[in-house]
Formats: C-alpha cells, sequence, structure tokens
C-alpha cells in the first residue's frame, strides 16, 4: 500500500518489508505502525506521537530505551573491532569478558558459556549440545526432547517441533523427530511420559519458568521444583528457557532458576542479556554437560558466525553495568508487585476473563474472546500505549524496568479505556 500521505520511509515499511508473525494482505491494507524512536518506558512513533511501552519492545528492553552508555560501548568496540570470529581458538576481549563476568551470576556455579545470536538460536544450541552429551556418555538412545503445551521456543526447527503452540507449527509438515509434549501445569503429566517411553529414551525437558509468547502463564506453586526432582531421579538434562526470565525480568533475581534453587543443566538466554541493543543470546553449560566436551579430543561442531559478536558483548556488558549500578533487579520486584496491584480491577471487566500477574515484572490481561485481541491492540494505542497480544487473546504487558509505578497507573488507565 502506497499513498500521497505516506513518506519515503512508510512506503518502504508497508511496500517491501515482510513482517514477521502477520497477515500481510492486513498489514498492506492498514499500513505499518513505524517506531521512530525510544526513551526510558516511553517510544514514539513517526508522526511524533508518544506510546508507553507496555511490553519492553518484544520482552528485551529491560533497562530501557534510549541508553546512550550502551551506544558508546558499542561504537568504541565498532572502531577498534566490530567482530572476527569464536571459531577454534580465536575469540575478541570483551566476548571473554562478558562470558567471565556472566559465570559470576550463572544459577550452577562453574558454568560455561556458548554464545548465539538469539533466543532461537540458544534453544536448538542447547537441543543439539542434549542430544551430542548422551551420545559422549554412552548412552545413544536418549535422543527424545520433551516440551510443554502452550510452551514458546523461538522459531528456529528445534525450537518450533518443541514448543507447544501447534499453530505455530503449522503447513511446516514433521520439522524434527524425537519431541514430545506434556501438559504445561502438571508435573505429573511428565511422569506419565516417562513410564510410556522409558527414561533411557528421554534427553532433555525443556522449560520456561513463566511461559511468555504461549500467553503468560505462571507455574503453579511447586510445579519447577518437581519437575526438577523428577528430571534429577530419571537422568534427564533440565533445560530452562529464560530467553524472556533471564537477567531481572523473574523479580528481584539474575534468573528463575536461582530465585527457584532449579539446578538446571542448561540455560536459554537472549533478549535481556543487551535489552535488545544488539542481538545477542547464551546458553549458560553445567559443570557436568560441559566436561565430556572439555576433556579433550572431542570436537562439538556447532556454532554461528556472529555467535559472541564483539560488539553484541561491548553492549551486554555495558548493559550488566546499568542493571547493577541502578539496581534494576530491585526495581523489576517493584513492578511485580505494582502490576499485580494495580492491573487486578482489569479482570472485572466483561471483556477480560482473567488477568494473570503476580511474579516477575510480567502479566496478561486475558480476553474473553480471544478474536477482540488485534482490535483492542489498536485501541491501546489510541490510548497512548503500545502493547500485543500473545498466545490466545492474552494482552501481554512486561514492562522495561525503568517505568514507574506512576506509569504503571497510566499503563492500567489505558487498558481500561481500550477495553471500552
Amino acid at each position: 500500500m502506497t499513498g500521497d500521505n505516506l513518506g519515503r520511509g512508510q512506503e518502504l515499511v508497508v511496500g517491501a518489508l515482510w513482517h514477521g508473525f502477520a497477515d500481510m494482505g492486513v498489514v498492506e491494507r492498514d499500513g505499518a505502525f513505524v517506531v521512530a524512536r525510544g526513551e526510558g518506558a516511553y517510544i514514539w512513533d513517526d508522526a511524533g506521537t508518544r506510546y508507553l511501552d507496555a511490553t519492553a519492545g518484544l520482552w528485551f528492553t529491560n533497562v530501557g530505551h534510549g541508553r546512550t552508555e550502551i551506544a558508546t560501548a558499542v561504537a568504541d568496540q565498532i572502531g577498534k573491532l566490530a567482530h572476527y570470529s569464536n571459531f577454534g581458538d580465536l575469540t575478541s576481549e570483551p566476548t571473554v569478558e562478558l562470558a567471565e563476568r556472566l559465570a559470576t551470576i550463572a544459577p550452577v556455579p562453574g558454568s560455561k558459556i556458548f554464545f548465539t545470536s538469539g533466543g532461537s538460536d540458544s534453544v536448538d544450541t542447547a537441543a543439539k549440545l542434549a542430544r551430542r552429551y548422551w551420545q559422549e556418555v554412552g548412552k545413544p538412545t536418549k535422543t527424545l526432547l520433551v516440551g510443554r503445551e502452550k510452551a514458546y521456543h523461538g522459531m528456529h526447527v528445534g525450537g518450533t517441533s518443541l514448543a507447544g503452540i501447534p499453530v505455530n507449527g503449522d503447513g511446516y509438515g514433521r520439522l524434527w523427530d524425537d519431541t514430545a509434549t506434556v501438559t504445561w501445569d502438571d508435573a505429573k503429566a511428565l511422569l506419565a511420559l516417562i513410564e510410556k517411553v522409558g527414561a533411557d529414551t528421554i534427553a532433555a525437558f525443556f522449560c520456561e519458568p513463566i511461559i511468555g509468547a504461549g500467553g503468560v502463564y505462571l507455574p503453579p506453586d511447586g510445579y519447577l521444583a518437581e519437575i526438577r526432582d523428577i528430571c534429577r531421579e530419571h537422568d534427564i538434562l533440565f533445560v530452562v528457557d529464560e530467553v524472556v526470565t533471564g537477567f531481572g525480568r523473574i523479580g528481584g533475581s539474575w534468573f528463575a532458576s536461582s530465585r527457584f534453587d532449579l539446578q538446571p543443566d542448561m540455560v536459554t538466554t537472549a533478549k535481556g542479556l543487551t535489552s535488545g541493543y544488539l542481538p545477542m543470546g547464551a546458553v549458560f553449560i553445567a559443570p557436568r554437560v560441559a566436561e565430556p566436551f572439555f576433556a579433550g579430543g572431542v570436537w562439538w561442531r556447532h556454532g554461528y558466525t556472529y555467535g559472541g559478536h564483539a560488539a553484541a558483548a561491548a553492549a551486554a556488558l555495558a548493559n550488566l553495568d546499568i542493571l547493577e549500578r541502578e539496581n534494576l533487579l530491585a526495581e523489576s520486584a517493584r513492578l511485580e508487585k505494582t502490576l499485580h496491584e494495580t492491573l487486578a480491577p482489569l479482570a472485572d471487566h466483561p471483556r477480560v476473563a482473567e488477568v494473570r500477574s503476580g511474579l516477575g515484572a510480567v502479566a496478561a490481561v486475558q480476553l474473553t474472546d480471544p478474536a477482540e485481541a488485534p482490535e483492542v491492540v489498536k485501541q491501546l494505542r489510541a490510548h497512548g500505549i503500545s502493547g500485543r497480544a500473545a498466545g490466545q487473546g492474552a494482552l501481554q504487558i512486561s514492562p522495561s524496568f525503568v517505568m514507574t509505578d506512576e506509569q504503571v497507573r497510566d499503563l492500567a488507565d489505558g487498558f481500561a479505556a481500550a477495553l471500552g
């Protein structure tokens, strides 16, 4: 779609760009929402209209928009060396520094850090490593990878196969054999699968502490600890997907794995690692899993051109500086409480089925009629809120940790107005 009233930039966005997760016929008809800049908890569109950013981009802008400190760190690094490679014995100074720093906050002491370009890379890395690990320790039958209903693990082949959102796999056929899905909220479902197929066939169980893109579902009390114990008892690798919850989103802790003492074998991360200022992900690999590969004589033929990107590492280091200096993990814990209290009245609205909140700086306003979600998202914009729908008609809330309590009240008011 083009028109005389559209600038050149809008023509390019509407006419040439293929958006992810979009009905492109609708985008061509209605046009794109062009985000021009951001500062703190706000963004502005290309017409200069300001919006509260309810979702911190796509769950990731933990430190808020417009952090020139990160931009300066990236520019300085690019001026010296943008990137080279981390294959073989090659690396760069900021990449080594970042790995060492992440190891100090890892949920499992002594963890190794494998860098990727994003969350989907991290999930597929963990999936491949889980299967290769069992080969190395002499248990080659352990190949089955298990996920949960509603779960989202990125959109690479492994993550798409693992995920519990059937519509995301529609139209592709079977991408990856040896995957299974169990009920999202009952640990006994994993036990039932173990009894059916045998623990000697299962390589790993993948678990989001808070289900994110599937609709923001919080874990039932005791669920995560029970799953941890089942995996330990049956010698199944426990992979905790913290692409959303990592780096403070869980509220008061670097990771949900630390807050709930999950002792994971691997943790997949991305988003909050750089607060989205540059693409980067990382897999935290516990000593148990890393040991066969660090003993010598084993090549793991896996990696990404931009894994451990030097400029992205500089962004991550500056991002971690801000999180620590401004005590933003505590601010996330504040938001956990404020979101829960401030959004609760929305549950009484006739168009709302429930409000899910109370764990981490996340929430969801579940619409009674999921089909209304696209229109409500547009109404949110009309009332100064940039939001999105997740799962089946859940309006996602995952603000930057710099969002104030007053801004949360503005957010709730905007949601109430958009609902009518």
